[in-house]
């Protein structure tokens, strides 16, 4: 099967025709059955047709890593617990790490509190024999940054394993030495956001994965491809990537991304995200900004008092 390309079409099946142990990092965020409304794939299954799926798609991933190589799994609360320990029981991994991706502006529920992190678990095949580059993703230690201390690593330390969305307003929590770490979650505001496809990932978190558990021309694979930012990141590091994408329309315009980038080029997304956005004291207010002229019908004086009237608290 050639690499360095998406291929539109089940990922089963185009898994398949690779051979056993020629992928050097997997990353895969699948649909997390809870009703998404994708393109072409129901989002929707019955529990044990979820898990049998799920199931045959991480064997195959299993079997085409080599011993060395190294799986990510990004996958919600529903099915978080029930696909771990499919990983190690049945699959025979082991678990390095259970990164929780924190983030705000998550999903909105009127029930019970909202979402607001993500699941990534880190596993591998040989807990004696990975890929993992210390070097390549240290951060600042709170030693460096806060309290001056000589005794400090020049070199930083490694993340913390939550990942969280403004530490800033958390001087003395999240600190780069503890387990924590923080990407944004690519919004519609956002610059690299795609547009087109609603769960994005950002580039500075597969940037982190990609660097810690391969080398440059290894082989990234990612079985759903999505918005295309797993391909994306491995080629702009140097990686060989290979993706499944099951719809026609996401696959074209994952291709049409992979063409306009460049190995080398940078990724989207700040690289020190602590760093580049204002804490909450120094944000703007929504009270500061003049609000849109609206061409709307004034309200006399009973309707706003009625309306007042029927706020509840007030």
């Amino acid at each position: 099967m050639q690499i360095n390309m998406l291929h539109n079409g089940d990922c089963i099946a185009g898994l398949k025709q690779l051979n056993d142990g020629v992928v050097d990092l997997a990353f895969a965020d699948p649909p997390f059955n809870i009703g998404y409304d994708y393109d072409v794939y129901h989002d929707k299954l019955e529990s044990e047709n979820y898990l049998a799926w799920s199931r045959d798609w991480t064997a195959e991933v299993v079997r085409v890593l080599k011993p060395n190589g190294t799986f990510w799994l990004a996958i919600g609360d529903e099915y978080a617990a029930e696909l771990k320990i499919m990983l190690q029981r049945q699959h025979g991994l082991t678990c390095r790490s259970w990164v929780v991706w924190y983030y705000t502006f998550g999903v909105n529920c009127k029930y019970k509190f909202s979402r607001s992190h993500a699941h990534l678990f880190h596993m591998v095949k040989n807990a004696n024999d990975l890929t993992f580059n210390v070097e390549a993703i240290r951060v600042p230690s709170a030693r460096q940054l806060v309290y001056g201390d000589r005794r400090a690593n020049p070199t930083g330390r490694l993340p913390d394993d939550t990942w969280i969305l403004r530490p800033q307003d958390l001087p003395d929590g999240f600190q780069a030495d503890e387990d924590t770490w923080y990407f944004p979650r690519v919004c519609g505001t956002f610059k690299e956001r795609a547009g087109w496809h609603g769960c994005q990932m950002p580039e500075q978190l597969l940037g982190r994965i990609i660097r810690a558990c391969s080398n440059e021309g290894d082989l990234v694979l990612d079985p759903f491809g999505g918005s295309g930012t797993t391909l994306a990141v491995a080629k702009k590091l140097g990686r060989k990537y290979l993706g499944f994408e099951l719809s026609a329309e996401y696959s074209q315009r994952i291709k049409d991304r992979l063409d306009s980038i460049n190995v080398g080029d940078p990724l989207d997304g700040a690289p020190e995200p602590l760093a580049s956005a204002p804490t909450t004291a120094n944000g703007r207010r929504v009270d500061e900004v003049k609000p849109k002229k609206r061409f709307v019908r004034a309200k006399k004086k009973e309707e706003i008092a009625d309306s007042e009237a029927s706020l509840p608290g007030f």
